[in-house]
């Protein structure tokens, strides 16, 4: 008999391999039905998180299949929330609530509430296991051991990532090994190589930081003006305009050129001056994003303005220029996460109250 009717497992799977498969089936012998929660899911590809949601769902599929099929392994995808622990876990808790009752009304049997059930987060000990159950005071703990040791993912995708990959097949599957092979074919994986090359080299060329930069949130009658970036990193990514700090500037100054530089801000009567720009800056809504993993380049810490244009039927006229390929209005509830660079999607979603 199972210790708990439902397990939990969160990771990133970047990708998956044999130390992933070991806990996921020692936690199959412990639980009725264990949920593996994606994260990362719905961003844009980095070589840190070079798969998709459904890329990493394939990988589960050619392993697990019979238990996919079965029902005693569901897949489900999360976001991260860099900068809030509480939307995270809310996330979190909201997935594995819904997914729980869905697979008890599949079943035919009505569920009102998990209160009954017993449900416990499974984890390793090189995890942050620890770390979560702070966060789910109300689920168990299954702690696991893996038999191939603490190895990690992100010296497969060093290897990977290469002009001749090398697939690590001591650690991965056969199943992920061809898995990996088939990508290293494809088109995503040639702009992750030429992304992962211009990172490698970039703290040679610029140092590791910490670097300052800002970024403008301008907002316009539900519209928000992006720029779509036009070099590595982030290639035809969309993003806010900014950029570094000059050293003879205010923060605040260097918003407003930036904003400026990348997108040509224009009315009717040419470009708008400095001080007409600086009159649209929300102060309630000025903040610091300092993640220590948001940029991939180093230790970059951005400052971020709310511009709020005034409201009109007609949007101020915008051009890219600088290094932006292009600037443009986007509808607020036309985006997705997945179209940004770095941290950006979080930053609008916390400024502009999302």
């Amino acid at each position: 008999m199972s210790q708990f009717d439902y397990g939990v497992f969160i990771g990133r799977f970047q990708p998956l391999h044999i130390g992933h498969e070991a806990v996921i089936r020692s936690a199959l012998e412990k639980v009725h039905t264990l949920i593996v929660l994606i994260g990362s899911a719905r961003q844009a590809r980095t070589p840190r998180n070079p798969f998709t949601f459904s890329e990493r769902e394939d990988m589960f599929a050619k392993v697990f299949k019979h238990e996919l099929t079965t029902g005693r392994l569901v897949l489900k995808p999360v976001r991260d929330h860099p900068y809030s622990d509480t939307a995270w876990c809310t996330e979190v808790q909201r997935v594995v609530n819904e997914t729980v009752l869905e697979h008890y009304n599949k079943g035919g049997v009505v569920l009102h509430g998990l209160q009954d059930l017993r449900i416990a987060l499974a984890g390793y000990g090189k995890d942050r296991s620890s770390y979560y159950l702070k966060l789910f005071p109300e689920w168990g703990n299954v702690q696991l051991a893996s038999q191939y040791g603490t190895f990690s993912s992100t010296d497969v995708r060093k290897q990977f990532f290469q002009r001749i990959p090398v697939i690590s097949q001591s650690v991965l599957s056969d199943e992920v090994s061809e898995w990996l092979k088939a990508f290293a074919l494809s088109d995503p994986f040639r702009g992750l190589l030429e992304e992962a090359e211009f990172l490698d080299a970039y703290p040679d060329k610029w140092g590791r930081g910490p670097f300052v930069t800002v970024d403008a949130v301008v907002i316009q009658s539900g519209n928000i003006l992006l720029v779509e970036r036009g070099e590595a990193p982030g290639k035809g990514l969309l993003a806010l305009p900014g950029g570094f700090l000059n050293p003879q500037e205010s923060i605040r100054d260097a918003a407003i050129r930036e904003l400026k530089e990348e997108t040509r801000i224009s009315d009717h009567k040419g470009e708008i001056p400095p001080a007409m720009l600086a009159s649209f800056i929300d102060g309630s809504k000025t903040r610091v994003f300092d993640h220590p993993e948001r940029s991939l380049r180093g230790r970059i810490i951005t400052h971020a303005y709310l511009f709020r244009l005034p409201e009109r039927r007609e949007l101020f006229s915008v051009t890219g220029g600088d290094d932006a390929r292009s600037a443009n209005w986007h509808r607020l509830g036309d985006l997705k996460p997945e179209q940004f660079f770095e941290d950006h999607w979080s930053i609008i979603d916390l400024m502009a109250d999302l």
